[in-house]
């Protein structure tokens, strides 16, 4: 019968211990916040909403999480796409406006 190992992890301790994994969602809230930044800035909220989701879960689990800087980047990618965009979408209601009246 092969031994059970807990649920986060298949592979048996290294000669270490358990080798923490990177969290499932953080390269996808890395490429979200870059691609928030660089393509199209309306992805700048789901990598904020996503990252932070990411960080809770790494934050209760430190032990089982290694990329907490890669989610951190995406996350801060985000803020700063959704804080972009928020200015951008501002300035051209005042560009609508002013050449209305």
């Amino acid at each position: 019968m092969p031994p059970s190992y807990p649920p986060y992890q298949s592979q048996p301790p290294g000669p270490y211990g358990w080798m923490p994994q990177d969290h499932p969602q953080g390269t996808t809230v890395l490429v979200l916040g870059i691609l928030s930044l660089v393509v199209c800035s309306i992805l700048g909220p789901f990598a904020w909403v996503m990252g932070n989701n990411a960080i809770a879960d790494i934050d209760q689990n430190p032990q089982a999480y290694s990329n907490r800087g890669a989610v951190q980047a995406g996350r801060i990618c985000g803020i700063v796409a959704t804080c972009l965009l928020v200015v951008s979408a501002l300035f051209f209601f005042a560009v609508v406006v002013a050449a209305t009246s």
